[in-house]
């Protein structure tokens, strides 16, 4: 019973997708091993409670990175999910494709045949969308996607409106043929509950007899022999086991977990490897290099009018929207809260957007605290290419030793200049006359942060992670490559990884999205079918006058 096809490490937003679509071959057996275990809990389920879960140990790694040299020193915090559906059942449910040019740029890297033409429609085989099936959007793929409560707040359309006279564009579907400018938000979610991926993919398939699910299992190493991964060896229930895969051994651990994991297998640079006490099996440099995140902050203001959701954080509040949720699965609490955003660019040299924001008809943090008493509102803002770069690096042959992460965030100038953006242009929205009736006195970075040092200063203390660590192992031909286009380790053979730590760069958005694409289409790379055709859909490309707010919009192509 130790023998399967197909061993897949980590039930997360790739790894319970493609036990779905490999499962679908009634004639291949299919392991997927997960440290964590259930997603059941309430915490999980309920979209509105989604800063639990993320700062639960029982349901994420709590990492942290080592202290960020351009950010002061600080710590930061680097949850990554570790329960069925992984980081799709602690996330923000936010779903954000990214800009078709981020895809584009994959291929330019060596990436062949990921560009957006070649992504779109896995997308869309993926997706359930809520209003309907169009050329850029499926209505028939198992990951329901939608706008909550259709931004009942008046907050909501109040900045979409102000972006729109600060001179951008609104966008009904950031998702379709427009990224660029102010429109709904879209999330994961589905009959009022999280959609993660193990909602969508796995738990449908786990009924096939020819999948086999295994939780609270810690992977030690992939088994190596002769230069082909031949299977896994693992720790369950205080017995070190082994399971062999007769075609091929998929991580899906992640962006940590998955180098983490080709390193402790003696995969990766040697130097790294030395030092760490294990043995190189297989010399592959970029095993851990060019990791990338995202980085934001809130910029927070006092609200006028009784109508934020900070008149609901009090514990009575609390027990009435869980009650209705519990009971109709709709209300405040079927809602990630985030229900508008907007894309712009942080120059008029910017080739695609740069910036982004999630909209919060409130004042508070992530783990769900109050920033401050009485009502407020909150745009949480940042710079979505940065150019800096960190890694993921194995410091112990122990698998319970957890690797070191360094992201190096706001080494490069580029991002510095990325953030200065970000204040003066959301300054520039907030102030136009939409916000008139509801807006008060600026809260954070304050009215006193002005010159570029003071922006900086404020940035270096202030900025969190938006939690999308990517791009450690990443897609590509070159030396630095660490799999091929196929998503094969290069140099070895029946090994793969599939997961957000592939991608060549970080897209333009949010990653679950991305990530649930990249294993559909991996999926097909697999099985050997016939990949689905490229499409043809056109994608607008937008410009702002960044320099004269107010004015219209720049049509560019």
């Amino acid at each position: 019973m130790n023998q399967f096809d197909y061993i897949i490490v980590g039930a997360g937003s790739a790894g319970c997708v493609l036990a779905s679509r490999l499962s679908e071959q009634a004639d291949k057996r299919v392991l997927l091993v997960e440290t964590g275990g259930s997603d059941r809990s309430i915490f999980i389920q309920m979209p509105t409670a989604l800063s639990i879960p993320m700062n639960t140990e029982k349901y994420a790694w709590q990492f942290e990175t080592e202290p960020e040299p351009h950010l002061d020193d600080r710590r930061m915090h680097c949850p990554r999910g570790k329960v069925l559906g992984g980081s799709s059942s602690i996330n923000g449910m936010v779903y954000v494709r990214g800009h078709a040019r981020d895809f584009d740029e994959w291929a330019e890297q060596g990436a062949t045949d990921w560009d957006y033409a070649h992504c779109l429609p896995y997308f869309k085989r993926s997706e359930q969308w809520a209003f309907g099936e169009d050329e850029y959007r499926g209505s028939q793929g198992p990951l329901g996607v939608n706008n909550g409560n259709e931004m009942a707040n008046p907050l909501y359309r109040a900045f979409i409106q102000a972006g729109e006279q600060a001179g951008y564009d609104q966008t009904q579907d950031y998702n379709g043929r427009q990224q660029e400018g102010f429109g709904p938000m879209h999330m994961t979610v589905k009959d009022g509950r999280r959609w993660s991926t193990a909602n969508a993919y796995l738990r449908p398939a786990m009924s096939r007899p020819n999948l086999t699910v295994l939780t609270h299992a810690r992977v030690n190493r992939v088994l190596l022999d002769q230069g082909r991964a031949t299977g896994i060896e693992l720790e369950h229930k205080g017995r070190t086991r082994q399971f062999l895969a007769a075609e091929e051994v998929i991580l899906s651990a992640g962006p940590i977990g998955s180098p983490h994991l080709l390193q402790l297998s003696g995969i990766g640079a040697p130097q790294t490897l030395a030092a760490a006490g294990i043995e190189l099996r297989h010399s592959l440099p970029g095993v851990g290099q060019n990791l990338q995140d995202h980085l934001e902050f809130y910029f927070q203001f006092r609200c006028l009018q009784p109508i934020s959701l900070n008149g609901k954080l009090d514990l009575w509040n609390k027990f009435l929207i869980g009650a209705r949720w519990f009971f109709n699965k709709d209300g405040l609490g079927a809602t990630n809260h985030f229900e508008s955003c907007g894309f712009i660019r942080s120059n008029d040299q910017a080739q695609w957007p740069d910036l982004q924001y999630h909209f919060l008809p409130a004042a508070m943090r992530y783990d769900g605290r109050e920033a401050f008493d009485g009502h407020g509102f909150q745009v949480h803002i940042g710079h979505n290419k940065p150019k800096s770069r960190g890694a993921v690096t194995v410091v112990s042959a122990d698998p319970a030793q957890p690797p070191k992460i360094q992201f190096n965030y706001l080494q490069a100038q580029e991002d510095i200049d990325g953030f200065r953006a970000c204040v003066r242009l959301t300054r520039e929205i907030i102030h136009q006359p939409a916000f008139d009736a509801f807006r008060g006195e600026e809260i954070q970075p304050g009215v006193q942060v002005q010159t570029d040092a003071e922006i900086d200063a404020f940035v270096r203390q202030s900025v969190e992670s938006a939690y999308h660590p990517s791009c450690s192992c990443r897609m590509g031909c070159d030396a630095m490559a660490v799999v091929d286009p196929q998503t094969r380790v290069r140099g070895l053979r029946g090994l793969r990884v599939v997961d957000s730590s592939i991608f060549p760069t970080i897209p333009n958005g949010n990653l679950n999205a991305p990530t649930i694409m990249v294993a559909e289409r991996a999926a097909d790379l697999i099985m050997g079918r016939q990949p689905l055709p490229p499409s043809d859909a056109e994608v607008a490309s937008v410009a702002t006058d960044l320099q004269r707010p107010g004015t219209p919009m720049r049509t560019v192509s």
